[in-house]
């Protein structure tokens, strides 16, 4: 359950975050409006699992992210448009919180390195998932509005590859504290370790460029099914990450 919650906060981190990078005056208040409703699901399902969780979870950062994201799209509902990017802040760093709350413990005592890659892993991992989602869904938007301009899909696409970039550092370090503690992984954890960085932080990448060069010709929608597989390689690639960190001496 604290994987799965920790995914959720960390998708709603990215994606809300992601969205306060866009200029109003380059996207519609609709955009904005109705992927808060989307955080909202997120949070409102971390919150039903919290519920779950016997007390093993905190509930009380899930219930003030569904709150801030309601309020959120209530502001871009009525061209709040200040406010409403205040508010994203606002999800982005609830999330933060609330991933970091939830995370479990690593199997090893937490030394000053360990320690400060508990706290990058989360914000890393979600920004990169997060602008990969947030890229897909402005990708799609402009299926309903094919007049607007590119720059704002050029800013996600280039904010990707910022946070895969991020998230390599991240994941380097943790890496470089596994080997050095525990030697390296082999079988299953070795083909996870392989499906995080091949496939969620190179493929990702590689998709990224082909999305950025793709938007040269200009064609919104291949770089929209570019974006899409990104989304699947990224999901794939923290998800393996998580997966790992739960025995390892350091996250991933």
């Amino acid at each position: 359950m604290a994987i799965l919650t920790q995914f959720l906060y960390r998708l709603s981190l990215g994606l809300a975050f992601a969205m306060s990078l866009l200029p109003p005056r380059w996207v519609d208040s609709g955009y904005f409006r109705v992927h808060l409703y989307v955080t909202l699901g997120l949070q409102a399902l971390a919150a039903a699992v919290a519920l779950t969780s016997n007390g093993q979870l905190p509930l009380w950062p899930a219930v003030a992210g569904t709150v801030l994201c309601y309020v959120g799209a209530v502001l871009w509902l009525y061209e709040q448009r200040r406010a409403g990017r205040v508010l994203l802040v606002l999800v982005a760093l609830v999330s933060l919180v609330g991933s970091w709350a939830s995370a479990p413990a690593t199997a090893s005592e937490s030394g000053l390195l360990v320690s400060a890659l508990l706290v990058a892993t989360p914000a890393a991992s979600g920004l990169l998932v997060g602008s990969a989602l947030a890229a897909m869904f402005l990708g799609h938007w402009y299926l309903n509005h094919p007049g607007m301009k590119l720059e704002p899909l050029r800013r996600l696409v280039l904010w990707i590859a910022a946070a895969v970039g991020l998230r390599t550092l991240v994941a380097g370090v943790g890496l470089a504290v596994l080997v050095a503690q525990a030697g390296w992984p082999t079988g299953l954890p070795a083909a996870l370790l392989a499906m995080h960085w091949l496939g969620g932080i190179g493929a990702t990448l590689a998709v990224d460029y082909m999305a950025w060069e793709t938007l040269k010709i200009p064609n919104t929608q291949s770089a929209t099914g570019l974006l899409y597989v990104a989304v699947i390689t990224t999901f794939l690639g923290e998800l393996a990450s998580q997966l790992l960190s739960v025995d390892a001496p350091s996250p991933l």
